[in-house]
């Protein structure tokens, strides 16, 4: 007997894989490989990972859109496979792009369109659509077919379709993508309102600062593998630990000086007169920048990791491969 309620962990997967058929009768292809991972319900959990990690393939399987090759996925309790129909009225489904949205029809009707599906009457169709439509920051443009809207209005209307059903769990799959600052920031706000509510958030993306700043656990993962499941904190002391500086103009005798400064991992050329250094501490690429200022390099700006960067700090040591 299934066990739903309270008690049930929002999303609990167990050995999970899934592979897909390849051309011309070649051996599948694993995208997720004895895959686990437990949400607690009103969690903001993040996946994280370059492309082709598993992410997406996670995230269809959950939603009843894949079935696995084997093991099992959860959703409050309900088996994705065998209670598909009691699982999906849970679940609110965002994975942005262009499907899912018809372009000649108006936001507020594309809203009630969905409303319906999930039962609602007429009469509360449109007042949760327009309800949603203002959440989202969509309310002037109610009535505007969506074929004119920009990538990252559409993108919020897929947010504001994901909570048409007023799901438990909601799935957001690169979820900001397209979107402006201003628009990312408002999600942000949007997230952390349905964290209020106490609504578990399954969040899916290539932004660690995002991740960070949202996120109660963090999951890395990589090859249809979960690598580590960690605070959004170690994300945090990653980012400030392993900065990168990048200058222009830089002498081959300064290059030197700098990469003798303390927490200097590395420098590397990029072209001529051109340097990358990398810091293992934190703190390490302010004397960086003074260096440089101080001796008349003007052309200088720093940036966090990559994602592949930090995936290699955390796991390189282990062995593990990152894929590009």
């Amino acid at each position: 007997m299934s066990l739903t309620g309270i008690d049930a962990p929002a999303v609990e997967v167990r050995a999970l894989v899934r592979d897909f058929a390849t051309a011309r009768g070649g051996p599948p292809r694993r995208a997720l490989d004895a895959f686990n991972l437990t949400v607690a319900p009103g969690e903001v959990h993040g996946l994280l990972g370059p492309n082709g990690a598993g992410k997406t393939t996670l995230c269809k399987i959950l939603s009843t859109i894949l079935l696995p090759t084997s093991g099992t996925a959860r959703v409050q309790g309900l088996d994705v496979v065998t209670d598909a129909k009691r699982v999906r009225p849970l679940l609110g489904i965002v994975f942005g792009g262009e499907r899912g949205l018809y372009a000649r029809m108006t936001a507020a009707q594309n809203l009630r369109f969905w409303a319906a599906l999930y039962g609602h009457g007429r009469r509360e169709g449109r007042r949760r659509a327009a309800e949603l439509l203002e959440r989202v920051g969509l309310g002037p443009r109610a009535n505007e077919p969506v074929e004119t809207f920009s990538r990252g209005m559409k993108q919020r209307l897929h947010l504001a379709r994901g909570l048409v059903g007023d799901p438990r769990v909601l799935v957001l799959d690169e979820p900001t993508v397209g979107m402006d600052p201003v628009s990312a920031h408002e999600f942000r706000d949007l997230v952390e309102d349905l964290r209020g509510e106490g609504r578990t958030v399954l969040l899916t993306t290539h932004d660690m600062a995002e991740a960070e700043a949202l996120c109660d656990r963090v999951s890395f993962i990589d090859g249809g593998r979960l690598l580590r499941c960690e605070d959004p904190r170690v994300l945090g002391e990653l980012l400030s630990r392993h900065e990168r500086v990048r200058a222009a103009g830089v002498p081959e005798a300064l290059a030197a000086r700098i990469a003798d400064l303390p927490g200097v991992e590395r420098v590397r050329a990029t072209g001529p007169g051109a340097v990358l250094v990398e810091t293992d501490r934190g703190g390490a690429a302010l004397p960086v920048l003074r260096t440089l200022v101080e001796a008349g390099v003007t052309d200088v700006s720093t940036a966090p990791p990559t994602l592949e960067e930090v995936y290699l700090h955390l796991i390189g040591e282990r062995g593990m491969a990152v894929r590009p």
